[in-house]
């Protein structure tokens, strides 16, 4: 029984290696759709003019 365990133990270890650092991961449809999405440049909008005028008097 030993024997059984430390096999499947290494068994776990070879492909949990084998999937983090051998193995290149596929790019997919939608991975592809959120770099296209992250790499544009974004809209910026000046907030500042939307700010409210301050309430009362500076002394």
């Amino acid at each position: 029984m030993p024997y059984l365990f430390g096999g499947l133990v290494l068994l776990n270890a070879i492909t949990l290696g084998y999937y983090l650092f051998l193995q290149q991961p596929s790019t997919t449809q939608t991975l592809k759709v959120a770099q296209e999405d992250i790499t544009q440049p974004l809209a910026f909008t000046n907030s500042a003019k939307y700010i409210p005028p301050m309430i009362g008097t500076k002394d």
